[in-house]
């Protein structure tokens, strides 16, 4: 199906939740690959996707002299490995068990030459289901897949742009295939108070210093919709008593998180003004709250992309 891509497509959770899971555990079986074998950097860097022009992609990833990438094309809808020695192979994504899937992406990497281990269990979701005994997923609608990448897209820019208006030290725009979420993360510079889940190295990594996160996801948990959201770690007091821009964002206590309904936002006559404002009305409140050196850490309007 070809889509517009200047369109905000619509996309309810409940529309494609078994091809959403599929997929899901798909990109955590080549995120896993990224995760063993590229070098470690802070944050986790090294683990997350990226959106591409035709789906989600590794980028390189080291292997002995070599490098080799790995891209969902939700285009085409097949998995591409391409190797820097001109070595390629490529998966049709089509309806298949997960535990199918795992078996021909490893065969793919093994007819390149490429051997990696990885913990063939899926993580941040609830009752993980090894991949290999994996049959319950087995869907893929070939339609929302692609329409669930153009919202990527336009979540990425958006956030891209977003991005630009921070001096400070920033995450890249990237996919977390563990909370299947696209997100952004800026830093104060000062170390944070050590978390109460600081016994797992994961979050003890990954929330190490003072930090406002902006991202989009498909919906999950108690928010069963796509949405925009914001936070703040350690949040602030009074954050959540503060009002966020536009008037359908709201603030779960669940979640400590803000969230923006993507639904909410598509139709307008411009969503990235709606999305940017949004993120900048969060980041306002919490940096302020927090005391973080704006006048050093800021670009100043005048000069936003």
């Amino acid at each position: 199906m070809a889509l517009d891509s200047g369109v905000w497509p619509k996309l309810l959770l409940t529309e494609w939740q078994d091809t959403h899971d599929t997929l899901h555990m798909w990109t955590q079986i080549v995120g896993k690959t990224r995760l063993a074998l590229a070098p470690h950097e802070n944050h986790w860097w090294h683990v997350p996707l990226y959106v591409s022009a035709r789906g989600l992609v590794t980028s390189p990833i080291p292997y002995r002299s070599l490098c080799f990438e790995a891209q969902f094309d939700l285009i085409a809808h097949r998995l591409i490995v391409n190797t820097s020695d001109g070595g390629s192979r490529s998966i049709a994504l089509r309806p298949q068990a997960v535990a199918d899937f795992y078996r021909e992406y490893v065969d793919a990497l093994d007819s390149l030459g490429i051997v990696v281990k990885i913990w063939p269990v899926p993580v941040e979701v609830d009752g993980p289901v090894p991949f290999l005994e994996d049959r319950r997923h087995a869907s893929y609608d070939a339609d929302l897949a692609q329409r669930f990448f153009h919202m990527l897209l336009h979540a990425n820019r958006v956030l891209t742009r977003f991005k630009g208006r921070f001096l400070g030290k920033t995450s890249p725009v990237h996919f977390f295939w563990g909370a299947f979420d696209l997100a952004l993360t800026r830093f104060s510079g000062r170390r944070a108070p050590e978390s109460k889940d600081s016994e797992w190295s994961v979050l003890r990594e990954a929330m190490s210093h003072e930090e406002i996160s902006f991202g989009f996801w498909p919906g999950s948990g108690t928010v069963p919709e796509p949405a925009f959201y914001a936070y703040a770690r350690p949040e602030p007091p009074g954050l959540a008593a503060r009002l966020a821009r536009p008037a359908s964002a709201y603030y779960s206590r669940e979640l400590a998180d803000f969230i923006l309904p993507y639904e909410s936002v598509r139709s307008l006559p411009s969503p990235d003004v709606a999305v940017l404002d949004f993120f900048q009305s969060i980041y306002d409140a919490a940096a302020d709250l927090a005391r973080w050196d704006r006048i050093a850490l800021d670009r100043p309007p005048a000069e936003w992309p």
